[in-house]
């Protein structure tokens, strides 16, 4: 008992935050530039939560495929971009039918492809205009407009903007289904609209470290110290924090940043929303013999797939010299004999022999990203009573905006509740 006791004095701290993910990382920021004493405390290895890179066997494989867009305000504010090395995906995204590859395009990006754009090769004259129509509304209009607006789902959104069935079926929906992990277009539209927003303004990207460097420079700007992997917690308690090990830190204030089903488990009786699941399948060419020469998504009209694309042409980094690896997505868990009916569609969908393409690995991530059906609330409160508060995604958008805003608006809450008016933060 009296160890248990030397240990809390010993580890006391103005705040706990439980998860380095984004929003932990985000939420500590704030809370240390407010001049608190923070403690994260990390369950696994490292840093990043869902927002992870491995290294095996010389290739960058991140954990489940994700792109990062420059666009986000918190990004902006939080990221030297130039340290992370971005590596851009060609704009706009390449599509796989029944009558071949076509590519769907900014034109203002690249004016070298607007004749892929002409009525009658992706689309009806009537549908480009709609859509052209309702991207000007999300790129120049004010964002306060998107989040004032009715929230429907984007199936609803797509056809009360005039855009057609049939280009919502062969781009629209392939494309958004690897966006929201969504294949039946139920997602709230105003989530639809502000992801539509950032992608018009910003540049998708991959860091040349892999996804991971994004979470790895938020922990690098926090006080050495701050954050203890290997440390998960078993409960919270009235004075802090009750470790898996047995023993308890204490603070004035406990954050809650880890995903829902977790948050759920620590804070009782907190509403979590459903969750999706993603799987990404990693294969390596035996040469550097690329099947798809350009930096560029592809999705498949058909669906079988969320989207694939040849990582070492985005970022040479991620594959080692004289190798090229293939990233694609599908929605739900691995089951067995799916890899290999996964490599016949890509023969198809690639044009070329997937035969010798050899497996790296293959990673199943649950709960990639919260149900978001409408009416569907663009933020929600922190504060669960007592000390204690909640962040992350689920508490916002499912995206790297939703989880960095959501934790500093955990932040503002424990400065304002538990420690008074303090130093403003940035």
């Amino acid at each position: 008992m009296g160890d248990h006791t030397d240990q809390r004095r010993g580890s006391r701290s103005d705040v706990i935050v439980i998860g380095a993910g984004l929003a932990g990382l985000a939420c500590a920021t704030d809370l240390c530039a407010a001049g608190r004493t923070v403690q994260v405390l990390e369950a696994s290895d490292g840093v990043g939560g869902r927002m992870r890179t491995d290294r095996r066997d010389g290739f960058l494989l991140d954990r489940g495929f994700q792109v990062f867009n420059t666009s986000y305000p918190q990004v902006k504010q939080r990221l030297r971009l130039p340290e992370l090395r971005l590596c851009p995906f060609t704009p706009g995204v390449l599509v796989h039918g029944a009558t071949g590859r076509r590519r769907f395009t900014d034109p203002t990006r690249r004016p070298g492809a607007a004749k892929d754009l002409l009525p009658g090769r992706l689309a009806s004259g009537r549908d480009l205009l709609a859509l052209s129509v309702l991207s000007a509304r999300d790129l120049f209009g004010p964002v306060s407009a998107i989040r004032r607006g009715a929230d429907r789902t984007t199936r609803t959104a797509l056809a009360d903007a005039g855009i057609s069935d049939e280009l919502t079926e062969t781009f629209l929906r392939p494309f958004l289904a690897g966006v929201f992990l969504d294949d039946d277009l139920e997602t709230s539209s105003r989530f639809f609209h502000l992801v539509w927003r950032g992608m018009l303004r910003g540049t998708q990207c991959l860091p040349a470290a892999g996804i991971g460097a994004v979470p790895g420079r938020l922990a690098e700007r926090l006080p050495p110290g701050t954050v203890r992997p290997g440390t998960p917690v078993e409960a919270l308690t009235d004075t802090g924090v009750l470790l898996a090990d047995g023993t308890e830190r204490a603070a004035g204030a406990v954050v809650v940043a880890t995903g829902p089903a977790a948050a759920a488990r620590l804070l009782p009786g907190l509403e979590v929303p459903a969750t999706r699941t993603v799987t990404t399948y990693y294969h390596a060419m035996p040469s550097a013999e690329s099947p798809l020469r350009e930096p560029a998504l592809l999705i498949d009209e058909r669906r079988r797939l969320l989207n694939t694309c040849v990582l070492s042409e985005v970022a040479p980094s991620y594959a080692p010299a004289g190798r090229a690896l293939v990233s694609t997505s599908v929605l739900g868990a691995d089951v067995p004999g799916r890899e290999i009916t996964l490599l016949s569609d890509l023969a198809e969908v690639y044009g070329t022999n997937t035969a010798s393409w050899q497996p790296v690995s293959t990673y199943t991530i649950e709960g990639a990203l919260p149900v978001m059906t409408p009416p569907w609330p663009l933020t929600r409160r922190a504060g669960q009573g007592a000390g204690r508060y909640v962040c992350g995604d689920h508490r916002a958008t499912g995206s790297v905006q939703g989880a960095l805003a959501s934790g500093a608006r955990a932040a503002r809450e424990v400065l304002r509740d538990t420690f008074g008016p303090g130093p403003e933060l940035s």
